[in-house]
């Protein structure tokens, strides 16, 4: 039966009935909607509307119903229009006309947006610890390969040599940053809309503070025009949700090239590994491809819900039935895709030799303008220097190590310790800053990732 129907004269259209119900997504806030519902019984029991009976009855029914819930054993009918019809006809199933009090002084408006918060501050520290698990990987395998060496690229093309482990915790850092923004929004969310009717308030002597605070709510909503519209935290939760699937979608892309036999740096295990119905060498990396197409899907929900939003008028309208399926779907993306990649990236295989062998001699030319600038060169006349000494090297088909001397020396002020400046762990162990690839302060990074991950 609808809440609403009392100045109607005739039964909803059926098609329209069915567009307007919310009941296939709303219901995975059964619980919230349920618990909120305890919460505001107690309310309105303060401000004398049920007797001391009446709310233990009342109490004693939602109990019941949350049980149902926890059990997978509530059934719904068709004329469930929403979680919150659902709801509370079962409690007059259970309590009878008592049932009738509970909608006192409360509208669906303020009543949804406090389940969805609620909802929201329980799924964010699940997002989270999946986050985490992702960047425990991440930081083990750095912990293996402190001295393992590959190219560094720009553009895609080989550029300089540096530790695997270094580039292992370039995804660490994105994914703590993902962690922040979701720890931040959790402040934002944990804004109580209960109490604030419809669009109103209410006239009832409810103490909002006392039931924020009772509900684990931060604080309540200042303003009831505002509380029951704004859908800044949903939002908020879509870009971080997208945010970190562009993060995880750039660490998928690397994973696809560097597994490729082209490549050859990785390979992947067998169980994170699909093949093809043709052809029987294929080895596919489709759950990191699955997790760069998954990142475009998050990037399209947040449009979506900023398109909705982007023209309402005050207070509650319609269009904010929208809002919930988005946010589920980038949860339910997010909580699907990180413990996979995890678990992929735990049991890869590492193929150190095939990485050594991709860093050639001119990937030390930069260093080599190091060199010269100790002598006095200028850096754009030593970078021109270089490239003279490349294009030797080419000429004479000779790697750019094995130059000899009296060449480099009618290009510039060298001397016999040049060479040393083609050992590529030589190279990495120069770049001794902070944030550098440098082995020591790589493990450095990894005890600044140690403490930042907790």
């Amino acid at each position: 039966m609808a809440l609403w129907g009392g100045r109607f004269t005739q039964e909803p259209d059926q098609l329209a009935w069915k567009l307007n119900a919310s009941l296939p997504v709303d219901q995975r806030l059964a619980v919230e909607d349920v618990s909120c519902s305890q919460a505001w019984a107690g309310a309105i029991h303060q401000a004398g509307v049920l007797t001391d009976v009446e709310l233990e009855q009342m109490l004693n029914g939602l109990a019941s119903i949350k049980q149902e819930f926890m059990a997978g054993t509530f059934e719904f009918r068709e004329s469930d229009e929403d979680i919150h019809t659902a709801v509370e006809r079962r409690l007059g199933e259970l309590i009878g006309p008592l049932a009738g009090k509970l909608h006192t002084g409360r509208s669906r408006n303020d009543q949804v947006a406090t389940d969805f918060r609620a909802w929201m501050l329980k799924e964010i520290p699940l997002v989270d610890q999946e986050i985490q698990g992702l960047q425990k990987t991440l930081l083990a395998q750095a912990q293996c390969h402190t001295e393992t060496l590959l190219p560094g690229y720009t553009h895609l093309q080989r550029a300089q040599p540096i530790t695997f482990a270094h580039w292992l915790l370039s995804y660490f850092w994105p994914l703590q940053r993902d962690r922040e923004r979701l720890h931040d929004l959790q402040k934002r969310a944990a804004i109580l809309p209960l109490g604030c009717g419809a669009l109103a308030g209410t006239t009832l002597t409810i103490d909002r503070d006392a039931l924020a605070e009772g509900m684990g709510f931060a604080a309540p909503a200042a303003n009831s025009l505002d509380a029951v519209s704004d859908r800044d935290f949903a939002a908020e939760f879509l870009f971080c949700s997208a945010l970190c699937g562009l993060h995880l979608s750039k660490l998928a892309e690397a994973i696809v090239l560097f597994s490729s036999a082209e490549f050859g740096y990785i390979e992947l295990s067998d169980a994170y590994s699909t093949g093809s119905s043709l052809m029987p060498q294929k080895k596919n990396p489709d759950v990191f491809e699955l997790t760069r197409g998954k990142a475009g899907t998050m990037v399209g929900l947040l449009t979506g819900l900023l398109t909705t939003l982007k023209g309402l008028p005050s207070t509650y309208d319609k269009d904010l039935q929208e809002d919930k399926a988005s946010v589920f779907a980038a949860a339910d993306t997010l909580t699907a895709i990180l413990p996979v990649l995890a678990g992929a990236l735990d049991t890869m295989k590492v193929n150190q030799d095939r990485m050594a062998a991709a860093i050639d001699d001119s990937l030390m030319t930069t260093d080599l303008t190091d060199y010269l600038s100790t002598k006095g060169v200028p850096f754009r006349e030593a970078h021109a220097i270089l490239g003279k000494a490349i294009r030797l090297a080419a000429e004479k088909q000779v790697k750019l190590g094995n130059l000899p001397l009296a060449d480099w020396q009618t290009l510039g002020p060298f001397e016999e310790d040049l060479y040393t400046y083609f050992d590529p762990l030589h190279s990495v162990n120069m770049r001794n800053c902070i944030g550098g690839t440098s082995i020591q302060a790589v493990q450095q990074q990894i005890e600044s990732a140690k403490k930042a991950i907790e």
